[in-house]
């Protein structure tokens, strides 16, 4: 799921060419997705000239930017303490990078976090402890993605002055209703979803498997 989840940020961001601000928690799937999905391969050497090779590893690309948050919790769960560290950069590029983009001045998740609330709290189906639960899971992706579409497009947000996200963005100059939506001529072809996922599978795959895949075996 970790990968899935890396792999769609990467799809968003691969027609900007550039590559995201990843701030995670401490988890060690993320680490292990971030490289896979966007590592590139480090050769390293041996410690002395006898000896077999040693493998060639994965290691982050000079550009991406990944802040790890820990939180330390008691055995009750309450929050004992916070550290912040880097996993790709430095901390202070990254706490740039984020007070460039205006979501605080340190590595944090509160927004992410923010936002996982809000979608538990306005649907059913990702509510935890609830006999609502999808078991399809085109039905739930399908639900999600009207949810995502209603909120960034109908809802007005105080934080953005009774504006919509799309229209912070500049997408749209007025609030759309749910009318103006449903109307909204939108249509996706199969040849496009086959695009896509073709595109998922070729990000998901590291850059050791795709070295892997490109050797050629010799020939006796």
């Amino acid at each position: 799921m970790a990968i899935t989840l890396v792999t769609s940020v990467a799809l968003c961001c691969a027609r900007f060419m550039t590559h995201p601000l990843l701030l995670v928690d401490d988890h060690a799937a993320y680490r292990s997705a971030i490289l896979q999905v966007f590592g590139q391969i480090k050769y390293r050497r041996r410690r002395c000239r006898r000896g077999r090779k040693r493998q060639p590893c994965l290691r982050p690309p000079p550009g991406l930017f990944v802040g790890i948050v820990k939180k330390l919790r008691d055995e009750s769960g309450h929050l004992l303490k916070v550290s912040r560290k880097a996993f790709a950069g430095t901390v202070k590029q990254i706490e740039q990078r984020i007070q460039q983009l205006g979501i605080g001045t340190r590595i944090n998740t509160s927004h992410l976090e923010r936002l996982n609330g809000t979608l538990r709290a306005q649907q059913a189906r990702l509510t935890r402890r609830t006999r609502t639960g999808s078991r399809r899971t085109d039905l739930l992706e399908k639900c999600v993605r009207i949810w995502r579409d209603i909120y960034n497009w109908v809802r007005v947000h105080s934080s953005l002055h009774g504006r919509t996200p799309a229209m912070a963005l500049g997408l749209t100059e007025h609030v759309w209703s749910v009318t103006e939506y449903v109307c909204h001529p939108v249509h996706i072809s199969d040849l496009q979803l086959q695009d896509w996922q073709e595109m998922r599978k070729k990000i998901s795959e590291s850059a050791l498997e795709a070295r892997e895949r490109e050797e050629v075996l010799p020939i006796s």
